[in-house]
């Protein structure tokens, strides 16, 4: 699966988080890929990401996203209907990569912000994006072996 691209895409100083997590549970499964992970505006470029727990090395600052990106990514996974309809709303022509709100591959519901969730709402979240992770790479298998029946 190498050539899997996957951009996570939410509030851009905790895409990071999500990033962090998929490429994680990628490296347990087995799973080659390369994971990036950026915010649809410009609100805290550059910063640190939050949320970092569970001992999952978060290497990577906040950037937004870039036209580039919708060619060079095989999946763009929002993170909430913000995020959507803003890529939505920026993505050209020429995009390639499939762009769906990453709660799509289990249960539709968005990422809530873990900000508002009190002491325990990065806790839940990471949660979340593990539960997220292990349905989007669940799903890409059972795609990528029914391409070769």
């Amino acid at each position: 699966m190498s050539d899997l691209k996957v951009l996570i895409v939410w509030n851009i100083c905790r895409s990071p988080m999500g990033e962090a997590v998929l490429r994680d549970v990628a490296k347990k499964r087995g799973v080659d890929m390369f994971v990036d992970s950026c915010g649809t505006a410009a609100y805290h470029a550059g910063e640190e990401p939050d949320g970092r727990r569970h001992n999952i090395p978060i290497e990577h600052s906040a950037r937004q996203i870039q036209t580039s990106d919708f060619t060079q990514f095989t999946h763009i996974l929002a993170a909430d209907d913000s995020n959507l309809r803003n890529l939505e709303r920026v993505k050209p022509k020429n995009a390639t990569a499939e762009v769906c709100l990453w709660g799509s591959y289990l249960d539709n519901k968005p990422i809530t912000d873990p900000y508002y969730g009190g002491i325990n709402g990065f806790e839940r979240v990471y949660q979340q994006c593990l539960s997220l992770s292990n349905a989007f790479l669940d799903q890409v298998a059972n795609d990528r072996h029914s391409q070769y029946l």
